[in-house]
């Protein structure tokens, strides 16, 4: 059993900050890639930022020099800082990890998801 907790949602005025972590716990032998999605009203979940566990990036066009993924890979926790934030930035951000159990099984699990809002 694998939990994914996350935190840092809000609500913020346009060109505001935050920082969302999500912490992965329970019972994982490895994690490779680490990620944030998110997604709007009425919208498909897309791709925000991931991070592999050599601390390779890679980040969706709208976000690019506003947001930076990062992870702390003895806590098991995936960080996304969001700067400059835009009202369009407004969703729910799911993380995501991607594993594999002691016996070589590659596994994907979300956590529960936390609303981002941004509005004047």
């Amino acid at each position: 059993q694998v939990q994914l907790v996350e935190a840092g949602g809000g609500m913020v005025q346009p060109g505001g900050s935050l920082r969302l972590s999500c912490a992965a716990s329970g019972s994982i032998f490895s994690i490779n890639a680490m990620g944030w999605y998110r997604q709007a009203p009425g919208k498909q979940r897309d791709l925000v930022a991931t991070i592999t566990s050599a601390g390779r990036t890679n980040y969706a066009d709208s976000v690019k020099g506003r947001f930076t993924i990062s992870r702390d890979n003895a806590k098991n926790t995936v960080y996304l800082q969001m700067n400059s934030l835009k009202p369009e930035d407004t969703a729910v951000y799911y993380c995501n990890i991607d594993r594999k159990s002691d016996n070589g099984v590659r596994y994907i699990n979300w956590g529960q998801g936390t609303q981002v809002t941004v509005s004047s």
